[in-house]
């Protein structure tokens, strides 16, 4: 167990923490990432409204098992907004199957997501499944530098997968804690 291992660790006697920060995390907004870099975060309501053509919930960042829960708890029996094409790379052939089985893969697909391969495919920029010249699309992989998922004219936004289903929904970047206050299934 990792807690056993951690038991041994000490700081040094005489070792001052130079800050102590103490977070409300219910009261932070969720981060969305603007085109090209993870460290363009800010809230998501400084992109909200901003339209999409894709959500792309996928590779092993951004679609492990836990991910893809989250993203079918707000996509269960919701349809992605018409404009939008929904892509989903689950993290692992292992993953996708407890996911098939579980009802999860199913939620995503009945809201319209399209299921790609098991693999770093558009998050690295490889094979066929890339963004195309000017798409915007929301992901929750790591990274959206310029030209990495597609054509260098894609803007890439980053946000976490419920970030993601409820842009997916509303064909926009949207905030999630509208469908999380309603309840979730």
């Amino acid at each position: 167990m990792v807690a056993d291992n951690l038991d041994g660790w000490r700081s040094d006697p005489d070792a001052k923490p130079a800050e102590h920060h103490v977070f409300d995390a219910s009261a932070l907004e969720p981060q969305v990432a603007a085109p090209h870099s993870p460290a363009n975060a800010a809230p998501v309501s400084s992109h909200a409204g901003t339209r999409i053509d894709v959500a792309y919930i996928g590779a092993c960042t951004g679609a492990k098992l836990e991910d893809l829960r989250t993203a079918a708890a707000l996509l269960r029996g919701r349809r992605v907004a018409k404009h939008v094409e929904l892509l989903v790379a689950p993290a692992s052939r292992h993953d996708q199957e407890i996911a098939r089985k579980e009802g999860t893969l199913g939620a995503l697909l009945n809201a319209g997501g399209q299921l790609l391969p098991n693999a770093c495919g558009i998050c690295a920029g490889y094979g066929d499944a890339r963004f195309g010249e000017n798409v915007t699309a929301i992901s929750s992989t790591a990274r959206n530098f310029k030209g990495r998922m597609g054509a260098a004219s894609s803007q890439v936004y980053l946000g976490s997968p419920y970030t993601v289903a409820a842009s997916a929904i509303e064909g926009r970047i949207a905030d999630p804690r509208a469908y999380l206050s309603a309840g979730v299934s």
